[in-house]
């Protein structure tokens, strides 16, 4: 069986779906194939347990961008977001808790109890971090500049993007190590409460196997305070239903404008002609499918060096795909519960302030960097830091009524261990982590009724996440911006003509953002 489409996506994640959608309001005939039984990649809701509808991956929204929510018209097609208020809560041992992002004057408050200089210091250091977002945002729906061969326009754009870091005069200085440095130094120089620093700490190893102190973890800081809610910078948001309402309603836009969707399609080999053009994909099961630009939502690895032949690229930019940096420590847990677990710093199992953002379990810096020594020498940390999120306090329609729904996110799992396989290790791992959580809310593990433990080899498995990366490659600068993925091909086309990338391996990188998606549409309407 054949098929003759305009363009073809390889993938339907959130991005593959974005670049559909924008290619198919060009009036162009699309066809995404994607690989499991549903569409959305990584950003999906699936009922793990009956009755409960669990984000199995991506868990909490704020990245994904307005402009594409406006132009697709996705509130229309069922995407609705349900604000987190407070952000985030920080319990500790010896009774008292930290709990931000619910109002300026009730950071403040919060911040002063553990120290007053640190609550004077909160604002700056906010204001400090919109400076620089300021600078950066744009950037994310820019294509890059090709530094290898720059023409005019890349000049131009790069010309663009020194004024911007111009015009911060002296500053210039702070944003550049907020995109190239590392947190912990910066967090030193803020705040002296190690409460503090530890729950901003955290927010600098998500997705990265790296520790505070490892230059480029200031910047995944800083992609966690980008993005916005409703119109609220830095406000995180539960999508209602789980994170595949946001997916499904990308495919309604999608099949909307015309857009063909297959699942349970997975394609072996991208097709290319002698004079190397693409002409199509092929499936693992034979079929073959036609069109004159294909674009693919996967990772570099999985798109240069499983689905083509090496001998079609050139050998320099084979080297480079292969210098990609793809190291992983993330697992996730989600779990079904009988109820809310109590935190003896805040008791109560009816929903709750303290159950509504982030809980952050991790007492100090040094408790992170302790974490990374484990994983750096191929162990699982033997104090995991844990991150849990409770989207049914705030989204009572993801669970049943009176049972709640936690997702786990947990560092340090390295991808490759030095003993063992994670089949054989990730259980007792993750009953390290229910201890971890047990000794801020006694009697939590009693009310488990269900678990599902995904380390990172099954998040590859299941995914198709080389390394079990959740960003489609680490985000380190020589990974960033006009590097991503190589330097080079930073503008969303690849050496072979008709052959995009769309995903997160392209600029700007992971997060549920669409950014890739729609950067990449544009060009390919050029």
């Amino acid at each position: 069986m054949a098929g003759k489409y305009d363009a073809i996506i390889i993938g339907g994640g959130h991005n593959g779906l974005v670049t559909a959608c924008y290619l198919a309001r060009a009036k162009r005939k699309v066809l995404v194939l994607e690989r499991r039984y549903i569409v959305g990649g990584a950003c999906v809701t699936e009922e793990t347990f009956p009755g409960f509808k669990v984000s199995t991956a991506a868990y909490v929204n704020s990245l994904f961008r307005p402009e594409i929510i406006r132009d697709l018209k996705l509130r229309e097609h069922g995407f609705e977001t349900l604000e987190r208020n407070p952000a985030s809560f920080s319990p500790f041992l010896d009774g008292r808790y930290l709990m931000l992002g619910a109002d300026p004057e009730s950071d403040q408050r919060e911040i002063a109890k553990f120290s007053r200089r640190d609550a004077e210091n909160y604002p700056r250091y906010n204001a400090m971090l919109e400076r620089v977002a300021d600078v950066v945002e744009p950037t994310l729906v820019e294509k890059p500049a090709d530094v290898v061969h720059p023409g005019l326009g890349d000049l131009m754009r790069m010309g663009k993007l020194g004024r911007r870091l111009q015009k911060m005069g002296t500053r210039m200085g702070e944003a550049m190590e907020v995109l190239t440095g590392a947190a912990r130094p910066i967090l030193d120089r803020w705040f002296e409460s190690e409460e503090l620093k530890a729950t901003l700490g955290t927010d600098a190893i998500i997705g990265a196997f790296a520790s505070p102190s490892t230059p480029g973890t200031a910047y995944v800081l800083f992609h966690h305070v980008m993005g916005e809610t409703n119109g609220k910078r830095g406000v995180w948001s539960y999508v209602k239903g789980g994170m595949g309402g946001l997916t499904q309603a990308l495919a309604n836009a999608a099949k909307s404008l015309g857009v063909e969707i297959r699942t349970e399609t997975e394609v072996a080999k991208i097709l290319v002609d002698g004079d190397g053009r693409v002409t199509g994909v092929a499936l693992t099961n034979g079929d073959e499918f036609r069109a004159a630009t294909v674009a693919s939502s996967v990772d570099c690895n999985l798109t240069f060096r499983k689905m083509m032949d090496s001998n079609v690229l050139p050998a320099d930019f084979v080297e480079a795909i292969d210098r990609i940096d793809y190291s992983s420590a993330s697992m996730k847990i989600n779990v079904a519960l009988e109820s809310l677990p109590s935190f003896t710093a805040c008791p109560g199992t009816g929903p709750g302030p303290q159950h509504r953002g982030t809980v952050h379990l991790c007492p100090d810096q040094d408790f992170i960097e302790r974490g990374f020594d484990d994983a750096k020498f191929g162990k699982p940390s033997r104090d995991p830091i844990v991150e849990c999120t409770m989207p049914s306090a705030v989204d009572p329609s993801v669970a049943p009524p009176g049972k709640h729904l936690m997702s786990m996110f947990v560092q340090y799992a390295p991808y490759k261990l030095k003993d063992g396989t994670w089949d054989e290790q990730k259980d007792k791992f993750a009953d390290r982590c229910f201890e971890i959580v047990e000794q801020y809310a006694p009697g939590f593990t009693k009310s488990v009724i269900d678990r599902q433990v995904l380390s990172p080899v099954d998040l590859e498995r299941k995914f198709n996440l080389t390394g079990g990366n959740i960003f489609q490659g680490a985000m380190p600068l020589h990974q960033l911006f006009m590097m991503r993925p190589v330097p080079g091909y930073a503008g969303y086309r690849t050496p072979v003509k008709g052959l995009f990338l769309c995903g997160a391996a392209a600029h700007p990188g992971g997060g549920v953002m669409g950014a890739p998606g729609y950067n990449a549409a544009r060009e390919i309407l050029k």
